[in-house]
């Protein structure tokens, strides 16, 4: 064996092995790279559907949820107060919630899937505070007209049992509806309301 073929097979061993350990290396530095531009588990978890049950939810309460960093509200609405619902018609910016507030199954006079529950994002359509439930009807501070619902003491900006803005107030429209939907009469998902298979 000559000296020149002895130095090609070393030649060829050494570039194999360099080309090896740098393709290694490459992978090395490239995966934490990519790792980094994949969402966390603590985002994805953020942007998750919410499960709630809502069983245990009296007629007139209402349940405070987290969904997405936002408090959304389930609220159990009684038969007065879906009954006040039409009263209100003549005095809200938009009455028939024709605005892109809600899912199109929620463009209703209730603006919900069933009746007597509702569910709202508790943030204030005009700077985004997080209005107050109101229940009762008729305080001093709400005027005689009120028939319970929301107030924003930030603004003043006062919204119905539908989540439907008063005219008059500095709210632009009406609190939003998320996605949601009933996995069963004691269970719902908020976030999302594809249909399963």
């Amino acid at each position: 064996m000559s000296k020149q073929e002895v130095d090609r097979s070393k030649r060829r061993f050494l570039i194999a092995a360099t080309t090896a350990v740098g393709g290694v290396a490459a992978v090395g530095a490239v995966v934490p790279f990519v790792m980094s531009m994949l969402p966390s588990e603590r985002a994805k978890a953020a942007g998750a559907p919410v499960e709630v049950d809502i069983s245990k939810i009296e007629p007139g309460m209402m349940l405070n949820v987290e969904w997405q960093g936002k408090p959304v509200w389930v609220v159990n609405r009684t038969k007065e107060m879906l009954a006040a619902l039409s009263k209100n018609d003549a005095k809200l910016v938009d009455p028939k919630a024709e605005a892109p507030q809600q899912p199109e199954y929620c463009q209703n006079a209730t603006r919900s899937i069933k009746p007597e529950i509702l569910v709202t994002v508790g943030i204030c359509t005009h700077l985004g505070c997080s209005p107050t439930y109101r229940p009762e009807m008729g305080p001093a501070d709400l005027g005689p007209d009120w028939a319970g619902g929301f107030f924003c003491p930030c603004h003043g900006s006062r919204f119905d049992m539908a989540a439907r803005v008063f005219s008059g107030a500095p709210a632009p429209t009406n609190l939003v509806i998320p996605k949601h939907k009933y996995l069963s009469d004691s269970r719902l998902l908020i976030g999302d309301d594809s249909k399963g298979a």
